[in-house]
């Protein structure tokens, strides 16, 4: 989404410069880049420079703007930082997700959970009065997905766990993330860890079932 915003606004100042620059009538300014590139075409040295500089900007806009962006994960209802919480602080992830141990699935954290420790702890933050918001009007807190696997396939948390699989080899070491990052869980990569791990390759007693 920042990518986007930065994105409409270069151009809105782009259409803007060229409507100043040629006093309202745009036009002006693909003739006289025409009469440029005829120009530049019939001296071509000055091109090679050109196109090397162009592309040096764009890479250059590339690795200063899109990396920090596909690094950072979608913004959630209430900004809960896992490096945090589960690095610094070194809460189990248990706690947040209680039935990881005895169920398919882990469980999301019920706004119940959190003000169990944020009712005394920095209890007036503003994050921590939207959580009081979601549980005076008995509302679930709108968590963002962001481990995503195709509805067609049964991954069971439980079976994972108690063979000893660490919660990282699947989610990435959460414990250095303030935002998680969104990830598709594909065959491939679910094949390659029981080849790993010599377990069934059975489609039916393990994931399409």
């Amino acid at each position: 989404m920042e990518i986007l915003i930065l994105a409409a606004s270069l151009l809105a100042l782009l259409a803007t410069a060229v409507l100043i620059g040629t006093m309202g009538r745009p036009w002006r300014l693909f003739t006289a880049f025409g009469e440029s590139v005829r120009g530049i075409w019939a001296n071509r040295w000055p091109l090679g420079w050109i196109t090397a500089s162009v592309l040096l900007v764009l890479g250059l806009l590339y690795f200063y703007y899109l990396p920090p962006g596909t690094r950072i994960g979608p913004e959630q209802p209430i900004a809960f930082s896992h490096r945090l919480h589960a690095g610094d602080k070194a809460i189990d992830c248990r706690f947040c997700h209680p039935y990881v141990e005895r169920s398919n699935h882990p469980g999301l954290p019920a706004v119940e959970k959190c003000l169990y420790c944020h009712n005394y702890i920095i209890a007036n933050h503003p994050e921590i009065l939207k959580e009081h918001e979601y549980y005076d009007t008995d509302t679930p807190t709108p968590w963002v997905k962001v481990f995503i696997m195709p509805e067609h396939v049964l991954f069971n948390h439980q079976r994972h766990l108690l063979s000893g699989i660490d919660c990282a080899a699947c989610h990435g070491e959460v414990r250095q993330m303030d935002r998680l990052q969104e990830r598709r869980l594909k065959m491939g990569f679910c094949i390659e860890c029981h080849r790993e791990k010599k377990a069934t390759l059975d489609c039916w007693l393990s994931c399409h079932n």
